[in-house]
């Protein structure tokens, strides 16, 4: 099974969050691996190493793990551009499609927001609508968050793609109040349940945070999903 790790934003989180989910599986007894769409601002897979690092895992070959490495700081589509290559979502599928055969789950971390061009005709949310799995939203709780995590799960929803849960990033919280009235009303607006704060993350992860972890991921195991593979948004 497939899912898909998100971000409200660049920066919010995501590394860490599919880190902590990675665990969760691992807990609930999942044979599981991770994924980066695409690595930009490294010359290595720099957040394929946090999740392997942090959830204990052995990743597969980087032509399956992270096949699109650029070392230009930017969005995919541009740092691609300025070393003369195009990323081809297509191949991108067929990676995530080699993996399913040998891992029960599949957690792909993706790269920015929704709306990041991974080419000139396609985004992030175009390959996350070809795939059509479920998808894990990650926030951060500072000042705006409201917004921007309300307009990525109404994307999502709009396009028909189950929104799995929400991950909450109390790192960057500096008035608590804030952050929770901020989570509150996120919760009411979206109608989203199934939500995993998560403080801070240090070296390693805590066993009572991946505790958490895997009880959020059990409560979602539990809902049948059965999304098939749709066709690119531009296709006829």
């Amino acid at each position: 099974m497939i899912f898909f790790v998100t971000g409200t934003d660049t920066g919010v989180g995501k590394t860490y969050a599919t880190a902590l989910l990675a665990s969760g599986f691992k807990k609930v007894g999942k044979r599981i691996t991770t994924q980066k769409l695409v690595q930009t601002g490294a010359n290595s897979p720099e957040d394929l190493e946090i999740h392997s690092r942090l959830a204990g895992l052995e990743l597969p070959p980087l032509k399956l793990s992270c096949p699109y490495i650029f070392s230009y700081p930017a969005a995919p589509e541009t740092a691609a551009s300025l070393e003369g290559k195009r990323i081809d979502i297509l191949y991108l599928k067929d990676i995530v499609e080699k993996l399913k055969k040998k891992y029960e789950i599949i957690l792909i971390e993706g790269v920015g927001g929704l709306y990041v061009p991974l080419n000139q005709e396609y985004t992030v949310l175009d390959f996350i609508n070809l795939l059509m799995c479920p998808v894990f939203v990650v926030s951060a709780a500072r000042l705006g968050t409201i917004n921007h995590t309300v307009l990525t799960i109404k994307a999502l929803k709009q396009r028909g793609i189950h929104v799995a849960g929400l991950l909450y990033n109390w790192h960057f919280a500096t008035d608590e109040f804030l952050a929770r009235q901020s989570l509150s009303d996120i919760k009411r607006l979206t109608g989203i349940d199934n939500v995993l704060e998560f403080p801070t993350l240090p070296e390693n992860l805590p066993p009572q945070l991946i505790d958490m972890a895997a009880r959020f991921l059990e409560r979602i195991l539990r809902v049948p999903f059965n999304f098939s593979s749709s066709t690119l948004p531009h296709e006829p």
